[in-house]
């Protein structure tokens, strides 16, 4: 990834008000894996939507989904992230990437021209990125709206998802 290991550190909000290094957040919880992990808000239209895009753009499966709210994400990440509900969540490589962080980590992940569009958002200095990212993430429920529930995985999916 193109993402530095000092953007990394210190661009993760952990709580509203602390920023711990992701060092010690990524330590305390997330284990090494070769697979990427997208944490969701599994009640948001727009996250719903996020994860059928990657679905659609990554059928060979690295890529799994769980939701912020579920019982992994409960294991693997600190609180904050699993009360706020502000932002995406991937974990890869031992590492937690929150804000327009994940996003360009996803988009890396997703190969091809995703991955060059990951590359050069990460260009973008990460305060601006960010801006965008929150401004999105605080109108999501009323732009996407709100899901009663997540659609059923089609066959071969359902491996993909965690919880």
């Amino acid at each position: 990834m193109t993402i530095s290991p000092t953007e990394v550190a210190t661009s993760q909000a952990v709580g509203p008000n602390s920023q711990p290094a992701l060092s010690e957040v990524a330590s305390q919880k997330v284990q090494p894996s070769s697979r990427v992990i997208l944490f969701y808000d599994g009640q948001c239209g727009l996250c719903q939507k996020s994860v059928q895009f990657v679905l659609k753009r990554q059928p060979q499966g690295s890529i799994l989904f769980a939701p912020l709210q579920g019982t992994t994400a409960a294991e693997m990440l600190p609180a904050a992230d699993r009360e706020q509900l502000d932002s995406m969540v991937v974990a890869k490589n031992g590492q937690l990437f929150r804000h327009s962080t994940a996003a360009l980590a996803i988009a890396q992940e997703l190969g091809g021209f995703w991955k060059v569009l990951g590359h050069l958002g990460s260009i973008i200095p990460r305060p601006l990125r960010d801006l965008i990212y929150r401004s999105i993430a605080r109108n999501r429920y009323r732009m996407f709206g709100q899901a009663d529930a997540c659609r059923l995985p089609q066959p071969g999916e359902r491996e993909r998802f965690l919880d």
